[in-house]
């Protein structure tokens, strides 16, 4: 039986699968542990070093554009609220933020951060392209090249304590000591979005390297059958992490963890809208193309 390398990170939704109490049919999964999920992205995206692999989604978008011999399948396995990773020290608002610099925890096509600019933009009004980003880190594509207003962080900065002295007027995923969300109340803020506007953000999928592709129906029902079982048990979890709060609330108005394109058009065609908007894309990709064609119907 082939074994499959494997890397995606443990959590609610993919323990079956950790666990061995899921197993995929014909194949097997060969985990990987990556301390530093990030690292696996880059080394996915750069090297195609797994067979299958857990990537935030822009990542995957960018790497498409370029070429990439990746292939995602419609499996989320991350979702979050991003009004709350903007961040400032007391001293700022989103109006404010035009002519000014803002920092970026890593690269500028972070999916957080593609969402983060994404709801400034269009719930508060802010030009991005009057908005000087500061990055601190790389990006996991090493052929983009990112607009003009984007900037490397000097070297030996720090976002946080930038922030805190005023150098930056906020930044975006990133804490420290007085830095407190630039939306008031973004947790419910974020949940009323949801509740308006279906505003439910995509930040990891998986991909497979293209000549796997054909046996992405069956990494699909894999997937799909270990995050049953984790909705099915989410609410009697003991214990629950920060993220199965989350889920829980979330299950109050709609699937936590819907897999599938149908179920997801509208946060992929938005997230795409954001990543050409903010120039991570030079055009629009079908999104049938993103996704291998055996899981276009596939829903969980």
């Amino acid at each position: 039986m082939r074994a499959l390398k494997t890397v995606t990170r443990t959590q609610g939704n993919n323990l079956a699968l950790k666990d061995g109490s899921v197993t995929p049919r014909g194949f097997s999964f060969e985990f990987e542990e990556v301390p530093v999920l990030v690292d696996a992205f880059r080394r996915m995206v750069r090297e195609q070093e797994f067979d299958v692999s857990e990537l935030a989604f822009t990542t995957y978008l960018c790497a498409k554009a370029h070429g990439k011999p990746i292939t995602a399948l419609p499996i989320f396995l991350a979702r979050g609220f991003h009004h709350g990773a903007i961040v400032h020290s007391g001293a700022s608002a989103a109006a404010g933020l035009e002519g000014r610099r803002v920092g970026v925890n890593r690269g500028y096509t972070v999916t957080t951060g593609v969402w983060a600019r994404g709801i400034l933009a269009d719930h508060y009004g802010v030009d991005l392209d009057k908005v000087t980003w500061v990055l601190s880190g790389d990006e996991h594509v090493a052929e983009y090249r990112p607009p003009a207003n984007v900037v490397p962080m000097a070297p030996g900065g720090d976002l946080a304590t930038m922030v805190a002295t005023g150098e930056l007027a906020a930044a975006i995923g990133v804490t420290g000591p007085g830095l407190v969300p630039l939306v008031p109340d973004a947790g419910e803020v974020a949940f009323e979005a949801l509740r308006r506007d279906g505003l439910y953000p995509i930040n990891h999928l998986v991909v497979v390297r293209d000549e796997l592709a054909g046996l992405a129906a069956e990494v699909f029902a894999a997937f799909a059958e270990a995050k049953r079982r984790y909705v099915e048990r989410l609410p009697g979890i003991a214990d629950p992490t920060p993220t199965d709060l989350m889920y829980r609330r979330v299950s109050e108005v709609t699937d936590p963890l819907p897999y599938g394109i149908a179920p997801n058009r509208a946060m992929i065609d938005l997230l795409i809208d954001h990543a050409v908007r903010q120039r991570i894309l030079d055009r629009r990709p079908a999104v049938e193309d993103l996704f291998a064609p055996d899981t276009l119907d596939l829903t969980a």
